[in-house]
């Protein structure tokens, strides 16, 4: 017995997003990280030994971004998520080593909280993405971002994100996504079941943004377990995000996948190894990513093998 065999007329039929195919992605799941013909011949996915090794390379990745368009004069737009988070803190230690002024750098958070009219927390809210970019990032750099160049996804400012991009892009800049994979493989909080909105893949890829965005009832466990310490309560079920028109023209891609949980628990290994084999398909937004360049960090362990254990 498995998921395929029992899942008719139970209460998981129809809860998944149209367009997944289940036993597809099984089979995912006892690839490894074997390449396919589909990804860039600039992507790779980099094995972490632990949450320390991976925290620290996916830091010094996102650093040496910065750095190197400091010293080839270029600007630099970046996509910045909030989750995964520990990188953060290397990055600032290792632009701070460097003496890295980042007044070239202008950043987009790719998503942040809201109700269903596009409304965000306030800035000084903890849960907020804005307050959490802050304190993890911002906060710790001697030659700080200019605060005029971070740009977050409240109602306002995100419907202006195409045409900051758009003009960073024509003056030469490059554009670097950072990213985390979802339970629900999305990548901001660019969800699968947006896919049914629109009438074929080209029209999906030119979609920039959504406001106030219905988000999966996988998204917000996940966001309960990993951030909220269980609490379901307080995880808003919608939110404002970027969209595939905006992160799927990165220059650069820096992937995390940290979704272990301790004593071989993990939320993440599937939604990972989905990415890597399935094949773009609009309907499983992280598909998309092996086709771009950069780096995919990952906790070994998500690699599989993915079996069934009691813990």
């Amino acid at each position: 017995m498995d998921f395929m065999s029992t899942v008719k007329d139970s209460l998981l039929e129809g809860f998944y997003p149209v367009g997944w195919d289940m036993a597809k992605i099984d089979a995912c799941c006892e690839k490894g990280v074997a390449r396919e013909d589909f990804w860039n011949k600039g992507f790779n996915p980099v094995e972490c030994d632990n949450i320390n090794d991976f925290d620290t390379l996916m830091g010094h990745e996102i650093a040496m971004q910065i750095k190197l368009t400091h010293e080839e004069g270029r600007k630099l737009a970046i996509i910045l998520p909030v989750g995964p988070m520990g990188m953060y803190k290397w990055a600032a230690y290792f632009l701070n080593e460097w003496n890295v002024n980042c007044d070239h750098v202008t950043t987009f958070n790719m998503d942040e909280w809201a109700d269903g009219e596009g409304n965000t927390l306030s800035n000084d809210n903890p849960a907020s993405f804005e307050y959490s970019m802050k304190e993890a990032f911002f906060n710790r750099l001697n030659n700080t971002i200019p605060e005029s160049q971070r740009n977050f996804a409240t109602k306002t400012n995100l419907p202006t994100y195409p045409e900051k991009i758009a003009k960073l892009k024509a003056e030469g800049a490059k554009l670097v996504l950072v990213y985390g994979i979802g339970r629900m493989c999305h990548i901001a909080f660019w969800e699968p079941h947006f896919a049914v909105d629109y009438k074929n893949e080209e029209e999906w890829l030119k979609a920039p943004y959504r406001i106030g965005a219905k988000l999966h009832p996988l998204t917000i466990e996940q966001n309960a377990i990993t951030s909220f310490k269980s609490r379901t309560t307080l995880v808003p079920c919608r939110a404002n995000t970027i969209g595939p028109a905006l992160f799927l023209q990165a220059d650069y891609a820096i992937g995390g996948a940290d979704g272990a949980l301790g004593r071989g628990m993990g939320w993440q290994g599937m939604s990972f190894l989905t990415t890597l084999h399935y094949g773009p398909d609009m309907h499983i937004t992280s598909t998309y990513i092996p086709t771009l360049p950069g780096r995919l960090f990952y906790l070994k362990e998500l690699a599989g093998p993915l079996t069934a254990e009691c813990n």
